[in-house]
């Protein structure tokens, strides 16, 4: 017999996700959920420097080290990035966010997916996540703040060249 389940969140960002990829089509619509992503992990970057716990700090550092090794292994590189981040939306303990992040991520991986990948870049990147907990342990929300906005920022010119380049082929 047919079992009724409440809906979870996973599945209400998976409802609205062939909304989102319509909506991803064109540039804009790329920028869009990148600003709202930016919003979001500024955001949590500060209340991560504020209200971190160790294990938090151990999880963020574990993360790190784990895209560390990975800078001569881009697909292992993307894979620990993408770890890294995940960890600043569980650190507020609250379900929402770790949902958010996986819908950003399978939003925006066609996007990443046709990104030319390097392990200078990697290695730039590596750099910008140990810029974000190095503000973090020291418990400073505006440095954390700043450095997250760098490092999106950096990534957003990479996407938008990328785009761009895409587009007039």
């Amino acid at each position: 017999r047919p079992l009724v389940r409440k809906p979870g969140i996973e599945s209400a960002f998976a409802a609205v996700g062939s909304i989102v990829e319509h909506l991803l089509d064109d540039q804009r619509g790329v920028r869009n959920l990148y600003e709202s992503r930016l919003f979001l992990e500024r955001s949590l970057v500060r209340e991560a420097a504020l209200r971190a716990r160790k294990q938090d700090i151990d999880d963020l550092r574990a993360a790190l080290d784990a895209n560390e090794d990975a800078i001569a292994d881009s697909e292992a590189f993307y894979r620990t990035d993408i770890a890294f981040h995940g960890v600043l939306y569980r650190i507020p303990r609250n379900p929402i966010f770790p949902a958010v992040h996986s819908a950003y991520t399978s939003w925006l991986a066609p996007h990443w997916e046709r990104m030319p990948r390097s392990p200078e870049r990697n290695a730039m990147n590596h750099g910008s996540h140990a810029q974000i907990l190095a503000r973090i342990v020291d418990r400073d929300a505006d440095g954390a703040e700043l450095a997250l906005q760098r490092h999106l920022d950096a990534a957003w010119e990479y996407v938008r060249v990328t785009l761009v380049q895409d587009a007039s082929s």
